[in-house]
């Protein structure tokens, strides 16, 4: 019997190669907020601090009824930031009015979001979160005005606006 791989065994290796190594590369990226105390805190904390449909859209990744959120119609000059830890996540010069239900923006502030693919539809959607307590906010799809061509469609009850 030989030592030497077969096809199958190759193709299986060189998989498993194929998935670790961006698995070790995402592990070795820095993360800016890994220190941030929202790291640590309970879902049953997350139920006490925030309402119960923004416990539900930023702890478990539900989403509102489009056409429900006030902030549809805030214009004012702002930052719209995360309800979970406060976070600013968009400018109000980034908001535009997509006919979607939910506020909608063409740009995040620079390292206020991460994201990751989700398949929850039966489809590859790019999901996006508060880079600092993980709060899910909406999903990015490539539909929306210039600049970036961007829309991140965002779940109103997981914003707060500041004004300026």
């Amino acid at each position: 019997m030989s030592k030497s791989l077969d096809r199958r065994g190759f193709l299986a290796a060189a998989s498993a190669l194929a998935f670790a190594a961006p698995v070790s590369s995402l592990a070795a990226a820095k993360d800016a907020y890994a220190n941030s105390p929202f790291r640590k805190v309970s879902d049953a904390e997350w139920r006490q601090r925030l309402p119960a449909a923004s416990y539900l859209v930023l702890r478990h990744e539900d989403t509102e009824r489009p056409g429900t959120s006030p902030l549809l119609k805030e214009h004012r000059k702002g930052r719209f930031v995360c309800l979970g830890c406060d976070l600013p996540l968009f400018t109000s010069d980034t908001k535009f009015e997509s006919g979607t239900g939910w506020p909608s923006f063409f740009r995040a502030i620079a390292g206020a979001v991460a994201t990751k693919t989700d398949y929850k539809i039966g489809v590859a959607r790019t999901e996006y979160h508060c880079a600092q307590c993980l709060g899910h906010q909406g999903h990015i799809f490539e539909d929306g005005p210039r600049p970036t061509g961007l829309r991140y469609c965002n779940n109103g009850v997981a914003l707060k606006f500041v004004p300026a």
